[in-house]
């Protein structure tokens, strides 16, 4: 199948890779501490925080150029097909020459690097349900499997999710440029259809890598996080009291649907509604708290990456 074809450069800012760039800052030599105020430490700080937004910068032109030649490659490819199915057999091996020379560029300077992105989506799935509905559906299902009722489970689960999905679309470097490659001799052979299906095939090898984020898991840290201001601080009104118990019940119930609709594992869950618990009790009565959140907001982290 013919992917992409139609792949816009203004991607490439939206795109994100795995790229271990090294890099140190040299390190102050040692001598006696400068006093607290003193001017020469504020100029080492000032030239530290410099060092490291180059250092960033530097990072994200890397990966802009990785992305520009993946893309690049990805789109000479498509357009040797096009310039073989009209004929130009000399104007497609220009193409493939262009791609097979991006591709073997990125895997030179970064031998480390498996897969090039080439295009990034973002796909949303939200569902409109409570944890009772969705329970429900859920034993539907489990009662359709039991009777063999496959396809019936099947459309019953199809809506159960509440989700963004980040949609990676990626070269893979292992693999890409010896398979441009070998359609070279195919072409100079005369052998048109086996070349364009040499490209088809290497086409439909695109790694397709989806990162899932749990919309319920994103709506209880955004209640967290409400709760987590007025949890620090003293001498609450009681309209804010209720206000933060609210946001903790509300961060509490997308829990719950989050645990209901599948994403992750119960004892995770468990974790997070104990950690709640112990914040209630310790804001009641106009309380503060700032450790327990602190807390909590790591564990969903963990949590995330582990989804």
């Amino acid at each position: 199948m013919r992917m992409l074809d139609g792949i816009r450069l203004f991607t490439v800012l939206a795109l994100t890779c795995a790229l271990a760039l090294g890099g140190a800052l040299a390190a102050p030599a040692p001598g006696k501490a400068a006093p607290k105020d003193h001017p020469a430490k504020a100029a080492t700080a000032d030239e530290g925080k410099a060092a490291e937004k180059e250092a960033g910068a530097r990072a994200a032109e890397e990966r802009k150029k990785i992305v520009e030649e993946a893309v690049t490659a990805l789109a000479r490819v498509n357009l040797a097909l096009r310039h073989l199915d009209r004929g130009k057999n000399d104007e497609a091996l220009d193409d493939l020459a262009v791609a097979v020379g991006k591709l073997e560029l990125i895997v030179a300077r970064y031998p480390e690097l498996s897969l090039a992105p080439v295009d990034v989506r973002v796909i949303t799935h939200d569902l409109k349900a409570d944890v009772a509905e969705i329970r429900d559906a859920v034993e539907k299902a489990r009662d359709a499997l039991d009777d063999g009722r496959v396809q019936e489970a099947r459309r019953t689960l199809r809506d159960l999710g509440s989700e963004i999905i980040v949609r990676v679309v990626n070269i893979p470097l292992s693999t890409w440029p010896d398979a441009i490659k070998q359609v070279v001799p195919l072409i100079d052979a005369g052998k048109i259809d086996q070349a364009k299906e040499a490209l088809e095939a290497a086409l439909s090898t695109l790694v397709v890598v989806d990162t899932v984020i749990p919309l319920p898991v994103v709506r209880a840290e955004a209640w967290l996080k409400r709760a987590s201001e007025l949890a620090k601080k003293e001498k609450r009104t009681k309209e804010e009291e209720q206000d933060l118990a609210d946001y903790l019940e509300k961060a509490r119930r997308q829990l719950e649907l989050a645990e209901a609709l599948g994403y992750g594992a119960r004892e995770d869950y468990a974790k997070f509604y104990d950690t709640i618990a112990e914040i209630e009790k310790k804001t009641r009565g106009g309380g503060t708290e700032t450790g327990l959140f602190d807390r909590l907001r790591r564990s969903i982290e963990e949590f995330k990456k582990k989804l």
